[in-house]
C-alpha cells in the first residue's frame, strides 16, 4: 500500500474507436507523452422545488444525466518511426477528421522556384507536405502528373536525385471519429481511469513558449475507473489492464525553433513573438433527447480555424503588405514550420487565411502588431494542413 501517489507515476495511451463509445484497445505502441490530462464529470440535475416542510435539500434521484469533460496537454515530439502515426495521431485525427497521407520520400528531377518536377508520377494531393534538409514545404497546386508547385521555396534547393524525407499529412474532413484516452498510475492497485467517446471539439497549437505546445479539449461519452467499473460500460466487459509498461523515448522540439511564411506571395518573416493556431470543431454530442442517459454520437458544426500571432514591426514591405492586406480584408497564405531538423519537424499550412487589422502594443521597448484571431478560410475540407517529417 503506497502512502501517496506520487503525480508523475502515470501513462497515457490513446486510439480511435471502431464506434463511438465503443472502447479502443491500446498496446505499449499507443502511448504519448503529455504534461496533464484534466478531466471534469459532473451530474446535470435540476433544483428540486417540492416543500418538504423544512430547510434541508432533497436528494436527486439516481440515473440522471452526466456530462464529462477533459482537456489535454502535450509538448511538440520527434516523428521516430515513419512508417507509422506521430504518437499523439488518433487526437489530431479526432481533431480534423480525415486518414493521414504519407509519403514514404520521393527523388527529386528538377526544381525551378516553387515547381519541383519529381523522377516519376507524384501520386501527391493539394495540401500534402514534402520536406528536404530540414525543411518542410506543402503542395500548393499540380502542375502535371510528376511536378508539383510548393507554397514556399525550399532555403536549400534540392539538386536532380535528391532524396526527400518521409511525411505525413493531416486533412480536415466532414465526419469526426471519437478516441479513447486511458489514465494509468502507479501503483497498479490506485484508481485507473479510462475515457470513452472522447470527441476533439478544440485543438490548439502553441508556438515560441518554451516548448511547442499542443492541446486537446472537449466531451466525452463516459468516465469509467477501476474502483467504480461495471460490466458493459464502454462496451467492456473488464477494466482493461495497462499494456507492458517500456521506456518512452520521445525528444521535446524548442519552442524557438521554425519558420513563418506569410502574405499573398509568401515571404519568410523573422519577427514573430508569438502565436496560437486554433481548430474549433463546434461538436454537439447529441445528449438531450428524452430518453438518453447520455451522450449517443458526436455530430461536428461549422469549423472555425483560425490564427491568433504577434510580430515586430519593422518598415520592409512584406511587412506593411501584411497590415495592407487586413485593412482590405485580402486573403493571405501563412504556413508555420516547428523545428529545423529532419524527424523533428511539424508543418501547419493556412492557404486562405483573412488576417485582423492589428493592435499596436507599445508597451514594450519595440512595438509590437498583435493580430487577433485570423480565420482560416475553405471551400471543401481544406482550410488547414498539420503535417510531420
Amino acid at each position: 500500500m503506497a502512502c501517496y501517489i506520487s503525480s508523475n507515476q502515470n501513462r497515457f495511451y490513446t486510439a480511435l474507436e471502431s464506434g463511438f463509445g465503443l472502447t479502443a484497445t491500446v498496446s505499449a505502441e499507443n502511448r504519448i507523452p503529455a504534461i496533464r490530462l484534466t478531466i471534469k464529470n459532473e451530474t446535470q440535475t435540476g433544483r428540486r422545488r417540492d416543500k418538504t416542510g423544512s430547510r434541508s435539500r432533497s436528494a436527486v434521484p439516481t440515473g440522471t444525466r452526466d456530462q464529462t469533460e477533459y482537456r489535454l496537454e502535450t509538448y511538440l515530439t520527434n516523428w521516430a518511426n515513419t512508417t507509422a502515426e506521430p504518437a499523439y495521431g488518433p487526437l489530431l485525427r479526432g481533431a480534423l477528421g480525415a486518414a493521414p497521407q504519407f509519403d514514404p520520400g520521393k527523388v527529386v528531377a528538377s526544381v525551378d522556384g516553387t515547381n519541383i518536377t519529381l523522377g516519376g508520377p507524384h501520386g501527391l494531393a493539394v495540401g500534402q507536405a514534402l520536406s528536404w534538409s530540414g525543411e518542410l514545404r506543402f503542395v500548393e497546386a499540380i502542375v502535371n502528373a510528376t511536378t508539383v508547385r510548393l507554397n514556399a521555396p525550399f532555403s536549400q534547393v534540392p539538386g536532380p536525385g535528391a532524396p526527400l524525407n518521409p511525411t505525413v499529412t493531416y486533412s480536415p474532413a466532414t465526419q469526426l471519429p471519437s478516441v479513447s484516452l486511458f489514465d494509468y498510475w502507479s501503483p497498479s492497485t490506485a484508481v485507473q481511469r479510462l475515457l470513452s467517446g472522447g470527441a476533439v471539439d478544440v485543438m490548439k497549437v502553441k508556438i515560441n513558449g518554451d516548448f511547442h505546445e499542443l492541446e486537446f479539449q472537449g466531451e466525452a461519452r463516459q468516465l469509467i475507473d477501476s474502483a467504480s467499473f461495471t460490466s458493459g460500460l464502454g462496451a467492456l466487459t473488464e477494466f482493461p489492464a495497462e499494456p507492458t509498461v517500456g521506456e518512452l523515448d520521445y525528444q521535446i522540439i524548442p519552442g524557438h525553433l521554425g519558420q513563418v511564411w506569410m502574405g499573398s506571395t509568401p515571404t519568410r518573416f523573422f519577427t514573430l513573438t508569438d502565436a496560437e493556431v486554433s481548430v474549433k470543431n463546434n461538436i454537439d454530442m447529441r445528449k438531450r433527447e428524452f430518453g438518453f442517459d447520455g451522450p449517443r454520437c458526436l455530430a461536428a458544426g461549422e469549423r472555425e480555424v483560425g490564427l491568433r500571432f504577434r510580430i515586430l514591426e519593422t518598415d520592409d514591405d512584406a511587412t506593411k503588405g501584411l497590415y495592407a492586406a487586413a485593412r482590405n480584408r485580402q486573403p493571405i497564405s501563412i504556413m508555420l514550420q516547428l523545428g529545423e531538423q529532419a524527424g523533428q519537424l511539424c508543418g501547419i499550412y493556412m492557404p486562405n487565411v483573412i488576417p485582423e487589422v492589428p493592435e499596436f502594443d507599445d508597451r514594450n521597448p519595440r512595438l509590437e502588431w498583435a493580430f487577433g484571431m485570423s480565420q482560416a478560410n475553405g471551400t471543401l475540407d481544406d482550410e488547414i494542413r498539420i503535417a510531420f517529417a
